[in-house]
């Protein structure tokens, strides 16, 4: 969400950010709308002020003992044409917070401009690849063959894109959250939440989710929304809220499950877990001040890293460019883990700094100690990490020629010591 008043008086500037997000000049459309409402704001005022000045003429009259039928008549003229007028300034206000909402955010100026993914730029790669005398398998040809990983019954249960775990399976999927929350809690000095999954519209229009994003979502028949992440809830802390600037940066996070329709992945992963409908991810979410923004990027994008790097699972980090990056986001970078059954790496983690822009959706704000103004906070999320694509990860560098899975050395004081699951499943 924008500053109308920043716009008019940066035109040139907003309209250079949105062509490099790839859309038309937007400036001037806004600017217009923007006019419109004042317009319709100032009429409906100087008709309220010609409505007082007439009030006093009729006590005026009155206390003289004239006739104020004339001036009274216009009084209820006034009335109509007030509300006349503000109805269509609520229209006008309406019609240009639609168009605001709509807009995704600016990107920062270090962002690579490009259309999509092909114009990313890796930052960082760590670890070894691994080698294998055998042709490695992907992950759900691993968890069939263990017999714990199963999308047929799932299947007859929920419709496609969904998986049933069992046995060591559904333990690894449940330690590897634990050991994340561990990590991020007693070392990275997050806070640990257990939020709401299910929010209402103002939680899902606060981070950008709505309105534009709705055909993405499962919706509850009384009108409540499932989370596609905990970045919704955990953002929505701060909502409304004026928080003085010493308790700042706040960092949270959050292990949920997570629902998404996947509405425009026709085709796309249609086997294994890499893509569901309900998946599991630790979320991280950071409320800081402007100036210190981009320090908490960069510090939550190594906290995501150090949850590979304690796995022993080789990734690249890479930033996005202009036409791949998220709709709130103002810069992201993408942590993509190897996956050797597919010989390629694969997003395991967004990190986002997403400026004041869902801060001015949710009138989240901060005050520095003794001054009466305030100033929007700004928001950063990040997965750390998606739960169901570590697994995925685990299986396929961990597989054995035999069909068995090493368990990683950070794991298994979370798996009651295993340190292999047998090729029959154990």
């Amino acid at each position: 969400m924008f500053d109308i008043k920043w716009i008019r008086d940066n035109p040139e500037e907003f309209d250079r950010g949105m062509e490099r997000r790839g859309l038309e000049p937007q400036a001037a459309g806004l600017i217009a709308l923007d006019a419109t409402r004042r317009e319709a704001q100032t009429k409906a005022q100087d008709i309220q002020a010609e409505r007082n000045r007439l009030s006093k003429e009729i006590g005026a009259a009155k206390a003289k003992g004239e006739d104020a039928q004339d001036i009274m008549d216009a009084v209820s003229k006034t009335k109509t044409a007030e509300a006349e007028a503000e109805k269509a300034a609520e229209a006008a206000t309406a019609a240009l917070e639609k168009a605001l909402s709509e807009l995704p955010n600016l990107p920062a100026d270090d962002v690579p401009d490009g259309p999509d993914e092909a114009s990313n730029e890796e930052v960082r790669t760590w670890g070894d690849k691994p080698t294998f005398d055998f042709d490695p398998k992907e992950h759900f040809d691993i968890g069939e063959a263990l017999g714990l990983m199963d999308f047929e019954t799932a299947a007859r249960m929920s419709g496609a894109r969904f998986v049933l775990l069992s046995g060591a399976l559904a333990h690894m999927e449940r330690a590897l959250a634990n050991f994340m929350l561990d990590l991020h809690t007693i070392e990275h000095d997050l806070t640990e939440v257990n939020p709401p999954a299910l929010v209402n519209d103002s939680a899902m229009f606060g981070t950008g989710q709505l309105p534009k994003f709705g055909e993405d979502l499962f919706r509850t028949e009384d009108g409540l929304w499932m989370i596609p992440t905990a970045e919704v809830p955990l953002t929505n802390i701060v909502a409304g809220q004026i928080i003085e600037a010493a308790y700042l940066p706040r960092r949270y996070t959050a292990m949920t499950w997570c629902f998404r329709s996947e509405a425009g992945a026709a085709g796309k992963d249609t086997r294994g877990m890499i893509r569901q409908h309900q998946f599991t991810k630790v979320e991280m979410v950071t409320v800081s001040a402007p100036e210190t923004s981009n320090e908490e990027l960069e510090r939550m994008t190594n906290c995501a890293e150090e949850v590979l790097k304690r796995l022993g699972l080789a990734y690249r980090t890479v930033v996005l460019s202009t036409g791949d990056m998220g709709f709130g986001a103002q810069k992201t970078y993408d942590i993509e883990v190897w996956l050797p059954g597919q010989d390629k790496y694969r997003e395991i983690s967004s990190c986002s700094n997403c400026g004041d822009f869902q801060a001015r959706r949710m009138k989240a704000r901060f005050r520095e100690k003794g001054e009466n103004g305030t100033q929007f906070v700004h928001t950063l999320n990040g997965s750390g990490l998606a739960v169901g694509r570590t697994l995925i990860a685990v299986l396929e560098n961990y597989q054995q020629a035999d069909g068995s899975v090493v368990v990683p050395d950070a794991l298994r004081p979370y798996m009651g010591g295993l340190e292999v699951i047998p090729a029959n499943g154990g």
